[in-house]
């Protein structure tokens, strides 16, 4: 007789979680007859696409982009503030800098990553013993490689060294230790370039296909990894094969909010949406994702982003006071005012529901915000549904408004960093503009008396203040922050954004406990500070 800790990996769920703990002998040992091993699955490309679909199912649940990974992104950055005493204790932690190893929203999202790298890995293991359709099983091997080269980006991006799984973890026995940064950023450059080869352009999927990963979305992946990197030529030869005419073609929108309502949705700006059903109901897919999502990555799932933000609902974030401040205001020493500011936020006296409805400070729950020294009631307005509903239907309203993960304004500002980080600050200037000469934007172009252009520094601020106001709330700006403060442009060029920053500590979040408890080969190897 001996006593151990029995653990058991749940396909699923796509985790090693603890069974029991008892005594037992040899003869308890023994394989589960009833179930179904990896060597008798996933024999047809059909099954393929089942696996792949259950990793896009993971990455639209509450866990991830359906709740709390824009949560976690959000309370990185210096895009928002607390709505007030509302929000919860885990996430006003994560805000205020006090993130603990063991908090709840950070586990939520780590855990959720590596599900869907789990399945990920599945469908990739997989694939080259699928003959019957072997262009479905490229095409499906490339999904399956993005979504894994997507998963580790947040990964690394937020915790540096982390465990690197490429096969699906069969045993306890498969756990890894924390892989430097430098093998992890090989394996996501590597997934993404695979997955640009495989996947086609948008034309190559039909209207029940939409939502499924592009070349497109790969490679503006791919740039946006690169520049992490600080590997800017590599970025910009990436985000250069991004088509711009043509059936694959992308283009800024004529309308700046068509990137941001439901009736809009896959529009020319769109390179990679995550897909939300409006299910006209109140019910949320709360814990993350049931035994129908994992088997049926088709499911209907709603996003709880509406709620949280939203004025007249939770309104658990609201713009911080530096963001409102950020877009130029002819008041205040600009040409022209910037009309985002009015389609990024709302403020007392907009009007909403199809114009039927004003908006008051009694409707705003929480705080205020100081717009220019004056104290106002603002909040978002970007992702939410009041520009087409009452107040009456907001008390408590999941949506279907999907969730833009990039879109071809990122990819412009995106070369305008790489053409300034190269030495060419004027290439760099025409980008900017390109983003500013949107046809209801039509900012005035830089260099302004705001925004000179006449060094690279310069250059780079006006790209920090554009890259601020075009995508504010878009779960860019902690990535932006993180790279920037690598760079050393803090405080060279801007203020630290972070008010309790603390270097050796809050460039990282911490491993989370229960991977240092339940990994042996990670006990112990937290990150500095923690």
């Amino acid at each position: 007789m001996k006593t151990k800790t029995i653990y058991r990996l749940l396909l699923a769920a796509g985790a090693v979680v603890t069974v029991s703990m008892f005594s037992c002998n040899k003869d308890l040992d023994k394989t589960n007859p009833n179930s179904v091993g990896l060597d008798q699955s996933f024999k047809t490309a059909a099954d393929l696409q089942t696996a792949v679909n259950a990793a896009y199912s993971v990455i639209k649940s509450s866990s991830l982009v359906g709740r709390e990974w824009f949560f976690v992104h959000d309370l990185r950055s210096d895009d928002v503030s607390t709505g007030g005493s509302q929000l919860e204790a885990p996430r006003a932690q994560i805000l205020n800098g006090g993130t603990q190893p063991s908090n709840p929203v950070m586990n939520s999202v780590w855990n959720a990553l590596y599900t869907a790298i789990h399945r990920a890995n599945t469908a990739i293991l997989k694939g080259p013993g699928v003959t019957d359709n072997p262009a479905l099983r490229d095409r499906i091997v490339g999904e399956a490689k993005f979504l894994r080269g997507w998963a580790y980006f947040d990964l690394v991006s937020m915790w540096g060294k982390v465990p690197l799984y490429t096969l699906p973890v069969q045993s306890f026995s498969d756990s890894k230790p924390r892989s430097s940064v430098d093998s992890i950023y090989a394996q996501i450059i590597q997934d993404l370039k695979d997955a640009a080869g495989n996947l086609p352009g948008k034309s190559g999927y039909d209207a029940a296909n939409k939502g499924r990963v592009t070349n497109a979305a790969a490679n503006a992946m791919l740039g946006r990894v690169y520049m992490q990197k600080g590997d800017y030529a590599s970025a910009k030869a990436a985000l250069l094969l991004i088509p711009t005419t043509g059936a694959d073609g992308y283009s800024l929108t004529a309308r700046w909010l068509d990137n941001f309502e439901e009736e809009h949705e896959f529009n020319s700006e769109s390179i990679l949406e995550v897909i939300f059903v409006d299910k006209k109901t109140a019910n949320f897919n709360w814990g993350g994702q049931s035994v129908g999502d994992v088997l049926n990555g088709n499911t209907e799932l709603t996003t709880v982003r509406n709620q949280e933000y939203c004025p007249v609902a939770w309104r658990n974030l609201i713009p911080s006071d530096k963001l409102i401040n950020e877009f130029e205001n002819s008041g205040f020493g600009a040409t022209k005012t910037d009309p985002r500011f009015s389609w990024t936020v709302y403020q007392s006296g907009d009007k909403y529901n199809n114009g039927a409805e004003t908006l008051t400070d009694g409707d705003q729950n929480g705080n205020g915000s100081t717009f220019h020294g004056t104290a106002k009631k603002i909040s978002w307005r970007k992702f939410m549904l009041m520009y087409k509903m009452s107040k009456s239907a907001m008390g408590f309203y999941p949506g279907g408004n999907n969730q833009r993960l990039i879109r071809y304004a990122d990819v412009l500002l995106m070369l305008a960093e790489c053409e300034n980080e190269l030495g060419n600050s004027a290439a760099a200037v025409g980008y900017l503009n390109q983003v500013r000469d949107r046809a209801d934007v039509l900012m005035p172009h830089y260099p302004t008396a705001q925004y000179p252009t006449g060094t690279k520094d310069q250059v780079t601020k006006a790209i920090m203040h554009e890259r601020s106001v075009e995508l504010a709330d878009e779960e860019v700006r902690n990535i932006d922050i993180m790279r920037w403060r690598i760079k050393g442009y803090y405080p060279s060029i801007a203020p630290e954004p972070l008010s309790y920053f603390q270097k050796n500590r809050d460039e990282l979040l911490p491993i989370p406990q229960a991977e240092l408890d339940n990994n042996p080969k990670v006990t112990g190897d937290q990150n500095p500070g923690y």
